[in-house]
């Protein structure tokens, strides 16, 4: 009869011993080496020794609580492009800083950031060139004395040009002040003239060849053209000083340039040239072309120069077809 002995379970080493004794693991069996060939051989072979899985360890980085003072990742885009705005300023010294200077250029179009401000020759020559117009009128149809108001334009155009005298970049109240007068002067005096030439026409009493009508009329015509350019240089966004300064960014005139950047150098900004073909381009079509006005001072002052521009022009050659007839 065979000897059979009753062997007890093996404690698990995850259960608690009841018995007092030690749990002690229980040695894997050894088995045989697989046959040459078997794909078990190589399955095995695979596992290492101590049970952990061979390759690479990949973990996932340190958690929100593991962070000093926990809180949420910042956001890597940023963090990257100041660190690359850093270097480029500790590496390069000004020439970094001018590097990122360059691109904000780039960014934001010139007339909305400070410039160095625009020339004044082209408003002061404009100017003189009505000083002369006003002289060259016939007496009847100037003030009198006919020199008062030029002489006045001209104290004026002297005061501008002493306190900004090649490029405007100085803010005053009293440089705002005195660019008006010299606009507002010279507007009521070409006022006045267009006035009595309207009239004179219209009664038939200007007694006037129809080649010194046309040149009246031109002359008035052409002065009310400068009159509304300095107008609309004036007025939008504060003047050309605070354009200069950025001060507003709402324009009154909407440029193309404005609309299409790249269609513009990369420092444009409107200057008087832009003012006056505004300003011609309104007296022959009577309506917008490119330039549209954007609040409703600037709206008003197109439709003064237009109507103004309409009757001289419409009377004038009337009359002088008239004349001719």
């Amino acid at each position: 009869m065979a000897d059979v002995t009753h062997e007890e379970p093996a404690a698990s080493p995850d259960e608690p011993d009841t018995s007092g004794r030690t749990a002690r693991p229980i040695p894997a069996p050894a088995t045989a080496p697989a046959p040459a060939g078997d794909p078990r051989a190589s399955a095995s072979a695979a596992q290492p020794a101590d049970g952990q899985p061979m390759g690479p360890q990949f973990t996932t980085g340190p958690t929100a609580a593991d962070r000093p003072g926990g809180g949420s990742p910042p956001d890597p885009v940023v963090s990257r492009l100041a660190r690359i705005e850093a270097l480029l300023a500790q590496s390069h010294g000004a020439g970094g800083r001018d590097l990122v200077r360059s691109g904000q250029q780039h960014l934001v179009p010139a007339w909305r950031r400070v410039t160095r401000g625009e020339t004044r020759w082209a408003a002061t020559v404009s100017v003189l060139a009505v000083l002369g117009m006003q002289l060259h009128l016939p007496p009847r149809l100037a003030g009198h004395p006919q020199l008062l108001m030029p002489a006045v334009e001209f104290g004026l155009l002297l005061c501008l040009f002493a306190l900004n005298p090649h490029r405007i970049v100085r803010r005053s109240a009293l440089y705002r002040l005195l660019g008006l007068a010299l606009t507002l002067c010279t507007a009521g005096a070409n006022l006045y003239s267009a006035g009595r030439l309207v009239a004179e026409v219209v009664r038939g009493t200007d007694h006037l060849t129809a080649g010194a009508l046309l040149v009246a009329g031109g002359e008035i015509w052409l002065i009310n053209v400068v009159i509304f350019a300095l107008a609309y240089w004036e007025w939008d966004r504060g003047g050309p000083a605070a354009r200069a300064f950025a001060e507003r960014d709402v324009p009154d005139f909407l440029f193309v340039q404005m609309q299409e950047p790249e269609l513009a150098p990369p420092h444009w900004e409107p200057e008087f040239l832009d003012y006056f073909y505004l300003s011609f381009t309104n007296s022959t079509a009577f309506s917008p072309t490119d330039v549209m006005p954007v609040t409703r001072p600037a709206k008003a002052l197109m439709l003064a120069q237009s109507a103004v521009s309409l009757t001289t022009v419409v009377l004038v050659v009337a009359r002088a077809v008239n004349i001719l007839g």
